[in-house]
């Protein structure tokens, strides 16, 4: 059976409803973005536009940048300056006084592209801030979704769509395009799911169910949720998926 690519297809209203949290958990990056009225921003994966829309609340100029039109189209409706963009081909020349990133970096598998991209974009001196899933993040999730597929006869291993560096591997790479890395940490943070597994599952596994039948898939997310009841379901039925995220700030080595 021939297999799809490892990508992610994204709905914005189905990621309102079951990934709202987010933007929401975002606040921490954002302050140590510190972004000053004025500044120029490019807002790297913006999705939907919640976090877009927050920094020119503040007064900065912000350019939100997405691969989804889909979302493009939803940051537009909030009437932001929102684009239909790949995030690891962006065309930018000196432009923006910072870039923010938050939980899209980890959906670009090509790091190397996306951070030559975002210093070509910035003027000399400015910052790059960002948090995206690093090592560890989703593994038990991960790990159920690779054991459902190889019982079903299908890649599992193949269709993990992410990047999930260490703190050393990414700030190694900052450093090899004239990054000054000026923090990077890594931040376990189990994350409680406003909705449950299911519906986390419908958002951001699709690469994984993709690779089977139609008629097999509501079968496999059931046996998925399963063997994840026992780790990441509570007493009361409350789940949690078992995030690590990477948290970083550097800055244009030159200036």
């Amino acid at each position: 059976m021939s297999q799809p690519p490892t990508s992610q297809s994204w709905n914005a209203g189905r990621y309102a409803r079951n990934a709202r949290f987010v933007a929401e958990l975002a606040a921490t990056v954002v302050e140590l973005l510190a972004p000053r009225p004025g500044e120029r921003i490019l807002d790297l994966g913006c999705g939907d536009g919640a976090l877009t829309e927050q920094l020119a609340a503040l007064g900065c100029a912000v350019v939100g940048v997405d691969g989804d039109p889909a979302m493009v189209e939803a940051a537009r409706a909030r009437g932001l300056d929102a684009r239909l963009v790949d995030g690891q081909a962006l065309s930018f020349e000196g432009e923006f006084d910072a870039v923010f990133s938050n939980a899209a970096l980890h959906w670009m598998r090509a790091p190397d592209a996306a951070i030559a991209g975002v210093r070509r974009a910035l003027r000399p001196g400015g910052r790059f801030v960002g948090e995206f899933g690093g090592h560890g993040n989703v593994a038990t999730i991960t790990v159920a979704l690779v054991a459902v597929l190889a019982a079903r006869g299908a890649d599992g291993i193949g269709a993990i769509p992410w990047y999930f560096p260490t703190a050393e591997a990414y700030a190694g790479k900052l450093q090899s395009h004239g990054f000054v890395v000026d923090r990077i940490e890594l931040i376990p943070r189990p994350t409680p799911l406003p909705t449950d597994m299911a519906g986390w599952l419908e958002t951001f596994a699709d690469p994984f169910f993709s690779r089977l039948p139609a008629g097999q898939r509501a079968a496999a997310r059931a046996d998925a949720l399963a063997l994840l009841a026992p780790c990441l379901r509570d007493e009361r039925g409350r789940w949690t998926a078992d995030y690590v995220r990477l948290r970083f700030a550097a800055h244009h080595g030159e200036g």
